[in-house]
């Protein structure tokens, strides 16, 4: 049945048997192709080889090898091609693309089901085939049954389905991967802390030289205080005891001690805080800061942001590292967590 006869045309494409009649049927096809009788001609390459008598007038899904594959009626070359789908990776528009790039006579090819509902383009081949559907080509519709393993497949409760696989895939990927995952997580981190530190190297002394004048100007400040309170006691005592009587300066402490009231209101007025002691020594503090880093021209801004950066950095690392993220044994965690 493979060798070459006198006259014949023998392409890479599926054979079938030509009726005696069949220049008779067909004239025009054998007149241009010259096809002798009893001679093979080989169809559509994407059909399997069968001997079996079918109804060229229908379309046929039927699982080969646990894939659809589905044979249909092409209109322009009046034989049928085999379309073998993908059940995931293949959507209906990618079998109704096949079919149009098979037979360019097709202008119009769509799917719909049979309650004449259509079938969007992004459903997948193994959705399709649970259903009867109905297939149009140009102005013909064809009538596919769903093959039975197909219908098996949408009425079983104990299969899984394919959300189920693809998590479980993606559960055994995680865990095969995981510590190689955490380790170049490690890495990526451990380097990115380098560059911070290496851009914020030279601001973090700049800025512990402003931190050190600004401390010592707090300082100054806070022993003045201090130093002021000293001297008004000692004043109001040599002027109580020594130079006028308590009759005399009673009004004067009064007044002084309710100035230092109206001293610290003031204080809440202007800064819209309580006049604490540690608050009050840690805005003259900031404000001793920013003066001279404005002297220097100190980007404040910018170290800010880079030690946020590695503050992140560093809470990054110590999750990464967290006992229950690597997956150890409770003795190890335990050693781990007791160790940080």
């Amino acid at each position: 049945a493979h060798k070459k006869m006198a006259g014949c045309r023998v392409a890479t494409r599926i054979p079938r048997f030509f009726p005696p009649n069949f220049s008779t049927a067909f004239p025009t096809t054998a007149a241009k192709h010259k096809i002798p009788q009893g001679c093979h001609v080989w169809m559509c390459a994407r059909l399997a080889f069968s001997t079996s008598a079918v109804n060229y007038s229908d379309v046929t899904v039927e699982y080969r090898s646990g894939l659809p594959s589905m044979t249909v009626p092409l209109p322009s070359k009046n034989d049928r091609c085999r379309f073998t789908l993908k059940p995931i990776s293949n959507t209906v528009g990618d079998f109704l693309r096949y079919l149009k790039d098979e037979d360019g006579g097709i202008e119009r090819a769509a799917i719909y089901t049979t309650d004449d509902v259509k079938i969007a383009q992004s459903t997948t081949i193994d959705q399709l085939v649970q259903n009867d559907f109905k297939l149009l080509i140009n102005d013909t519709t064809y009538t596919v049954q769903a093959p039975e393993q197909g219908r098996l497949l949408s009425m079983s409760e104990d299969v899984t389905t394919m959300d189920d696989i693809k998590a479980m895939i993606s559960q055994l990927h995680t865990s095969l991967n995981i510590e190689q995952f955490q380790l170049q997580r490690e890495q990526d981190i451990l380097k990115k802390m380098e560059d911070l530190q290496v851009q914020i190297e030279p601001l973090e002394k700049v800025r512990q030289e402003l931190a050190t004048r600004a401390e010592k100007r707090t300082t100054f400040i806070v022993y003045s205080g201090l130093a002021y309170m000293a001297l008004q006691f000692g004043l109001f005592a040599r002027l109580t005891w020594w130079e006028y009587s308590w009759d005399i300066m009673e009004p004067v402490t009064y007044f002084t001690g309710y100035a230092m009231s109206m001293a610290a209101y003031a204080y809440f007025i202007v800064t819209r805080q309580e006049y604490v002691y540690q608050d009050a020594a840690d805005r003259q503090y900031l404000l001793g800061f920013h003066k001279k880093a404005k002297k220097v021209k100190f980007d404040v801004q910018k170290y800010n942001f880079l030690k946020g950066q590695i503050y992140q950095c560093e809470v990054d690392l110590k999750r990464l590292r967290d006992p229950l993220q690597l997956h150890l044994p409770m003795k190890d965690a335990e050693d781990i967590t007791r160790d940080n």
